[in-house]
């Protein structure tokens, strides 16, 4: 694909990416954002973090699939946004929730399940976003970026495991989200099963072409 149709569709992955935060601020604005505003908002980054987190994995198996090599150029944009609005999902927490109060921060993550999953799942996303650039894709080999980046499946599962620790009674988002990833998750087991299966293969094949060609020679 032409290098200025990928800006287009980059153009327009920013503006769709920042709507929800568009909507809070119009909303917030307005004084719409209903009777505990905290739980809006918290809610609403935290549940497009994990929304772009399911995008940003399906980004390969959709490569995989269709062919569509540009679509890896799409990848780490989509990335930085669920890293974005993870920082805003902690930031609400933290600022608005407990008023910076380190203790109370503290005791929650160690006391509190769904606070330790999420937070454990923030964490992990952190460095993933500060070695997203070029620079340290270089400093670092593409082997090292590559088994660095696969925290992402750990920090994905995390927040659905908090997503889920977190609701009640309704769990019909955080089911999504683990179907979503499960299936993802089973795309890239399959598919690094069936290479391994593929490599091994091939190899008997070379060894029993090469004792067949020693053969021949020897007789």
């Amino acid at each position: 694909m032409k290098n200025r149709y990928i800006v287009l569709i980059k153009i327009i992955i920013h503006l769709a990416c920042l709507i929800p935060l568009a909507w809070l601020g119009y909303n917030g604005y307005n004084d719409n954002l209903g009777a505990n505003p905290i739980e809006v908002i918290t809610r609403s980054t935290g549940f497009w973090t994990l929304a772009l987190l399911m995008v940003t994995l399906s980004v390969t198996p959709l490569r995989q699939i269709t062919g569509l090599q540009w679509l890896i150029r799409l990848r780490r944009m989509i990335g930085l946004y669920a890293f974005f609005y993870a920082c805003l999902h902690f930031t609400t927490y933290i600022w608005l929730d407990q008023f910076f109060d380190l203790e109370s921060i503290s005791k929650d993550i160690v006391k509190r399940p769904f606070i330790t999953a999420g937070f454990t799942g923030f964490v992990l996303l952190i460095p993933l976003a500060l070695t997203s650039t070029k620079g340290m894709v270089r400093r670092l080999t593409g082997k090292r970026w590559q088994q660095l980046h696969r925290l992402i499946y750990l920090s994905a599962i995390a927040g659905v495991v908090h997503f889920f620790w977190l609701v009640k009674a309704d769990i019909s988002q955080p089911l999504i989200f683990g179907t979503i990833l499960a299936l993802l998750l089973g795309h890239r087991a399959t598919v690094k099963l069936w290479s391994m299966l593929s490599s091994r293969f091939s190899f008997k094949n070379y060894e029993s072409s090469n004792r067949a060609g020693t053969e021949v020679v020897k007789k």
